[in-house]
């Protein structure tokens, strides 16, 4: 890294709360490194109250653009000049691109996971999902999945104040796509393993798995995972989380979020500097089969 530092080298960054365990900047730099660009990544711990600074330093810096990571992917939205037309419809953004003072929110999150499963044999073309979650991470993958083709998409959240904002972007996406989701109350814990039995994937979307939430899940126990059920968790530090700890149990296939972060990542890193990021070569870095 020390060697490739110069007068020149452009800034790239995470802001995000936690962010010490995110494998993005190791990714990116070595990404970097590959391709011979002169493009530096470093993760920023930032916060809601935080993050408007975080935004004007990013101006200020003339950073080339940001990953946005939880808990800041909806909020980010109010501080930046553009939203790409899939950022307005997921209300959330997880990319931001600095072009020449005019930041531009993107999200590839959606990307990143429909690519995922591809990339593990999975195919949930035309049939069923359930979903663990319903913020911005969440809503990117459930408008992704419904604009590629899923069939039908069942949401489960707390009703917290965020309730009707989600009721608000389902709405959305069942008007504009052929989809049809539906938003759960999280408490239903009936309701949730009923539609966890009658779907292809189970996705968790949320926070819980990772730290501070490190070693617990929402599902009670093994039975909610019929054998059929492929099992999917964003979070990967931990790799193996409550969740996948439970899916293993239950002889489910599963998989964690490594391979999404980096696909989203590579949808990223195509914004950011034009170039392909090399697919092979990340995977063999970041050990993922």
């Amino acid at each position: 890294m020390a060697e490739r530092i110069t007068g020149h080298t452009k800034l790239i960054g995470l802001l995000a709360h936690p962010v010490h365990h995110s494998t993005s900047p190791m990714m990116h730099n070595e990404a970097f490194a590959k391709l011979g660009l002169d493009y530096a990544y470093l993760g920023f711990d930032v916060d809601n109250n935080t993050l408007e600074d975080a935004i004007k330093g990013l101006r200020a810096l003339k950073m080339v653009g940001a990953n946005v990571s939880m808990p800041n992917k909806i909020l980010v939205a109010k501080y930046l000049d553009e939203l790409s037309p899939a950022s307005k419809l997921c209300g959330a953004v997880n990319t931001i691109v600095n072009e020449n003072g005019k930041l531009v929110g993107h999200i590839t999150d959606g990307i990143g996971f429909m690519q995922s499963l591809k990339d593990n044999d999975i195919d949930v073309i035309g049939k069923k999902m359930t979903i663990g979650g319903a913020g911005g991470a969440a809503t990117a993958i459930m408008v992704q999945a419904a604009l590629d083709g899923v069939k039908e998409i069942s949401v489960f959240n707390v009703r917290d104040k965020f309730w009707d904002n989600a009721l608000e972007k389902i709405e959305m996406i069942n008007q504009q796509t052929d989809c049809k989701v539906t938003l759960y109350d999280l408490a239903d814990l009936d309701k949730l393993k009923a539609e966890i039995a009658s779907s292809h994937v189970f996705v968790n979307a949320t926070g819980v798995g990772m730290k501070p939430l490190e070693g617990q899940t929402y599902i009670p126990d093994a039975s909610y995972l019929p054998k059929d059920v492929i099992v999917v968790d964003i979070i990967y530090v931990p790799e193996q989380t409550a969740l996948l700890k439970l899916a293993q149990e239950a002889g489910c296939k599963y998989i964690n979020g490594k391979a999404m972060v980096l696909f989203q990542g590579a949808a990223s890193f195509k914004l950011w500097t034009g170039q392909d990021m090399p697919i092979d070569y990340m995977k063999e870095i970041l050990n993922i089969k």
